[in-house]
């Protein structure tokens, strides 16, 4: 290896032009290829194999149910349930007329299903309870059906104030509505209009449980040949929602979240800052160079060095994948950062050689004799850290592992051919000073005398790193590896505080709706389980019963509910409607509670005797805008028919059901999901009911296995493959022994340095451990191979400014990961360098010395 290594310097050195050229036009072509045939795939499904057991179950279900892929979820809020219908349904109408950005546009749990069979839906208790006080406001119905108007309301209070002043009425129940309508009274009085929500007037409980919240789903055309696929179609929603008058007005909020914008706003936060993020690493590269080499004859041609074994990298991954996924898109700061220590220790030790060495030629082959094999010992440990990764499940970072792992291939031939081409060109100047750090004569002085009391520290620090590393948790949720503060994340994080809108829930498929009904009444009593829903509950049980309550209630209200012709409304009619009921409400204030919000809306009404007639109209229009569709709506809700598999609506079919008979079964889990720990509880619960499951709790949590299982399976193959490198390499089982126990105690100074800064593990950051092999390696061998060759003071030696400078380099690129706006990639680059300091640390200080308290062999 030594003399291969000598000769390809030699030659290269020799035939100087001819190498150049030859890497340019290898360049030329491979990026004229690159810029054709290398794509982005930001889809993270693509990030694990399709053979995988979970894989293939998520994507049987995507199969059947595409619609629930590839989606833009928009977020509708309002102050009011029919400001927040309305909103939605104008939203849907402008998407779905949009067909050069969109597919479609629904809104779920809409149309004349819900709102004619929809009573049905609900358990029988909370039905009873609901038609009951529907009843008991005959009175009040029959009056706004009649008079659908201001006037028509004003008389129902009239007569409200009458039952009170003969005993005969008791607003207890009814004290929340109460405060309601005076709230908007009062505001319409005061010349302050705002509409008045009738859903929640005359339905309470129903319009609590729906809440304010609806929801209109999306697909979006998508370009996948563009870094963001859904970008366009994103900015287009957006122009849509700005449009819309409840927007702009204030009374409506429009905000989204889903896979696409989700998928989109973590490549935007991974690409964010990377061309600055590159152009300030190269500017710090090059003053550490200039800190190692101090001469623009050696930093132009590693430079020159490094930008070419990273295009000839880019041109290897374009030629042998084709695509760069959300993880291996990160390959080329790892690529700068590391490769770059093969051509610093060149040229350091090429600098070292020289104040030994007059002549360019000679000296450029002894520092290949000397630096040659450490660097090709170095560049394989580190292969091996990355392609040990490409047997895994985890394809992403297989294939990071794979461009990565060969590039340090591709660095290392740059470094014995490329480099010296250069180098004969720039002809670096001798040395007059011995090259090294004075500092280092003081460490190696230190080290010499107490290694023992230094080794006890370590011993003492390696056992806190283990407990450290036992410790050491795994956050499965890849929500807490993205940029918190995109539009997409935020929208999300607004919906976890309901267990219903929670986005980790599981799907299972049931053979049938009888076994659908028995699989959910099993699961939903487990504790980790809020709510399930199938396509069994839209075939509700104890029909006839329910019926029963619904066409009792329908007899009872059918005169009240009976459409008239009302009256015509005028400033007038209104005034003395307001008159006759304030005068009744006063009649009786003695009779009322002190707090009594008919008080409050007597006070109002004596308000509108005097105003002015748009003021009045006003008021009416306001508090009436939503009155005759909430009596609609509770006329269709009174004329529910029995429902039956057959006679569903397409979209509930097409969403619960499939074409062989098997339902949908969805199960949501509590609050307490939201956290790693309880979503793998939550899963772990289910698995107990039904053993394969699929939806994003599930597999969120089979990715973390899969994640853990690879990067075990990975570390394993690196180790072995390292040690088996060092034993070819050192061909001494105790030099090889001594690299491994320097690497593992890197790799327990990581854990602790991890605890102390509170970084957990995640799909992102994990990356980092099997590379702290490789990195790790490379340090310990250069020391080890020259205290074996002689040398008796390692810190102060051209190899410790060498691996000094390197270490800052590799921090340099590492750094530009930590600032990244994704936080996952962030955590990569910060668990980085606290690997790369934990390597540091056990190169500088624990390696010497235990070399220094060894015995050295003869």
């Amino acid at each position: 290896m030594r003399r291969l290594i000598m000769t390809a310097v030699a030659l290269s050195r020799r035939h100087a032009r001819a190498v150049i050229a030859a890497y340019l036009a290898a360049i030329v072509l491979g990026l004229a290829y690159t810029s054709s045939h290398l794509g982005i795939d930001t889809n993270t499904d693509h990030l694990f194999a399709a053979s995988l057991p979970w894989r293939q179950e998520q994507m049987k279900f995507d199969r059947a149910f595409p619609q629930f892929q590839n989606l833009i979820v928009a977020v509708v809020r309002a102050d009011m349930p029919e400001t927040a219908d309305a909103t939605a349904k104008a939203l849907a109408a402008k998407v779905a007329e949009d067909k050069t950005h969109f597919h479609d546009a629904s809104r779920p749990g809409t149309g004349s299903f819900y709102d004619r069979d929809g009573l049905l839906l609900l358990p029988e208790t909370q039905l009873a309870t609901l038609l009951n006080s529907i009843v008991t406001a005959q009175p009040f119905l029959g009056q706004l059906s009649a008079d659908p108007s201001a006037a028509g309301l004003f008389k129902a209070l009239d007569l409200m104030a009458v039952g009170v002043g003969a005993g005969q009425a008791n607003l207890a129940p009814y004290r929340a509505q109460l405060d309601t309508f005076r709230k908007a009274l009062a505001a319409a009085a005061a010349g302050h209009p705002a509409p008045l929500s009738w859903q929640s007037l005359l339905m309470p409980g129903v319009a609590a449980e729906q809440g304010n919240v609806r929801f209109v789903l999306i697909h979006p055309v998508l370009d996948h040949g563009a870094l963001e696929p859904g970008g366009v179609a994103t900015a287009a929603l957006r122009r849509i929602i700005a449009g819309l008058p409840e927007v702009k007005d204030g009374s409506a909020r429009i905000s989204y979240t889903g896979q696409i914008p989700l998928s989109d706003e973590q490549f935007a936060s991974l690409t964010q800052g990377m061309v600055a993020g590159l152009l300030i690493s190269t500017a710090l590269i090059t003053l550490w160079l200039l800190l190692a080499v101090r001469s623009w004859r050696m930093i132009v041609p590693i430079l020159a060095t490094l930008l070419a074994g990273l295009a000839l990298t880019i041109s290897f991954a374009a030629l042998a994948i084709g695509t760069l996924n959300l993880i291996s898109v990160a390959f080329a700061i790892l690529f700068v950062g590391l490769a770059v220590d093969f051509a610093i220790q060149f040229c350091v030790r090429l600098r070292d050689v020289r104040r030994r060495v007059d002549d360019p030629a000679l000296a450029l082959i002894g520092a290949a004799d000397e630096a040659g094999v450490q660097i090709a010992l170095a560049a394989g440990a580190t292969a091996c850290g990355f392609l040990a990764f490409v047997p895994t499940s985890f394809v992403g970072v297989a294939e990071l592992g794979l461009i990565a792992g060969i590039g340090m291939v591709i660095a290392f031939i740059c470094t014995i051919t490329f480099l010296p081409a250069l180098l004969a060109y720039t002809r670096p100047r001798g040395e007059a000073e011995r090259i090294g750090f004075p500092l280092g004569d003081w460490g190696d002085s230190a080290l010499q005398r107490h290694g023992r009391p230094v080794l006890g520290i370590f011993a003492a620090v390696a056992i806190a790193g283990i407990l450290a590393a036992a410790t050491l948790q795994f956050d499965a949720n890849p929500l807490d590896t993205q940029n918190p503060n995109t539009e997409a994340m935020r929208t999300l994080h607004s919906l976890l505080d309901k267990s219903v809108t929670n986005p980790f829930y599981i799907n299972v498929l049931a053979k049938n709706v009888e076994d659908a009904r028995q699989l959910s009444a099993r699961l939903g009593k487990l504790p980790e389980v809020s709510q399930v829903i199938s396509g069994a509950t839209f075939v509700p049980q104890h029909q006839a019963a329910k019926l029963g309550m619904i066409r009792q209630t329908q007899g009872i209200l059918a005169p009240s509910l009976a459409a008239g012709t009302p009256p015509a409304v005028t400033p007038q009619r209104l005034r003395a409607a307001a008159a006759k009921a304030a005068a009744e409400i006063a009649a009786v204030a003695g009779k009322l509670p002190k707090d009594s919000p008919l008080l409050g809306i007597g006070a109002a009404l004596e308000q509108l005797k005097s105003a002015p007639d748009a003021r009045v109209m006003a008021m009416n229009a306001a508090l009436t805008r939503y009155l005759p569709d909430a009596l609609t709506r509770l006329n269709q809700a009174l004329s529910a028919q029995e429902i039956t598999a057959a006679n569903l609506p397409q979209s509930v079919k097409r969403d619960w059901f499939l074409p062989g008979g098997e339902v949908r079964v969805q199960v949501i889990p509590t609050a307490a999901a939201q956290s790693s720990a309880g979503l793998w509880r939550f899963v772990r619960a289910v698995e107990t009911v039904v053993p394969v499951a699929a939806g994003p709790a599930a597999t969120t949590v089979a990715t973390a296995q899969t994640i853990l299982g690879a990067f075990r399976e990975a570390a394993a193959l690196a180790a072995a493959a390292i040690g088996l490198i060092l034993m070819l390499f050192l061909r001494s089982a105790r030099d090889s022994a001594l690299v491994v126990l320097t690497l593992a105690l890197s790799a327990v100074l990581t854990a602790l340095f991890a605890h102390l800064a509170g970084l957990q593990l995640n799909y992102a950051n994990i990356i980092a451990l099997p590379l702290l092999l490789g990195v790790g390696v490379s340090f310990n061998v250069y020391f080890v191979m020259n205290w074996r060759d002689g040398m008796k003071h390692l810190l102060g030696s051209a190899t410790a400014r060498a691996v000094l400078f390197s270490a800052l380099t590799t921090g340099t690129a590492f750094g530009s990961l930590a600032a990244s706006q994704d936080r996952g990639t962030a955590s990569l680059g910060a668990l980085l360098l606290l690997s790369l300091l934990a390597v540091l640390i056990a190169t500088f200080v624990f390696l010497p010395a235990l070399l220094y308290v060894l015995p050295r062999r003869e």
